[in-house]
């Protein structure tokens, strides 16, 4: 599958091992209930991911459930000198794709939808966002924030 360019280069910033000529790595993180995509994180963003779940209560539930999404539900993946990804099958089946993907950024990491399952998230997300004020939404939350002394 090929990934497009602005992806790559993030992921190549997020790699620290990556040098111009190898192939940067980063993570999927995949199989969440109700969550029929991948995500994808750099390394740097795992890392950050990791630190949070440090900071958690030692045998909390919460810090469990964490640790084994970490552990256990995610593959470290490279972007080959084509700027394309292998994924294997079990990978493939999760996401639900078929030949065709859709790459969406999503704040710090990007995901991977097959058109269908997008389709779907995307008009959950219109309604949630003509909840929130439609056109307005944006300056709405934004204000919201600034009342809430979350600022920008």
């Amino acid at each position: 599958m090929s990934v497009p360019a602005s992806f790559r280069r993030v992921i190549e910033e997020g790699d620290p091992d990556w040098s111009p000529g190898s192939q940067p790595t980063f993570v999927l993180i995949y199989g969440l209930p109700g969550k029929p995509h991948l995500q994808g994180y750099t390394v740097k963003g795992v890392a950050e991911l990791e630190a949070m779940v440090d900071r958690m209560p030692r045998f909390s539930k919460k810090r469990r459930a964490m640790e084994h999404i970490l552990s256990t539900k995610s593959s470290d993946a490279q972007v080959d000198d084509n700027g394309r990804i292998i994924l294997s099958a079990k990978l493939r089946e999760i996401a639900g794709l078929n030949g065709e993907a859709v790459f969406a950024g999503a704040n710090k990491n990007f995901e991977v939808w097959s058109p269908e399952a997008y389709a779907e998230h995307e008009a959950m997300l219109m309604e949630t966002i003509d909840d929130l004020g439609g056109a307005d939404a944006l300056e709405n939350i934004f204000e919201e924030l600034e009342e809430d002394g979350g600022g920008l």
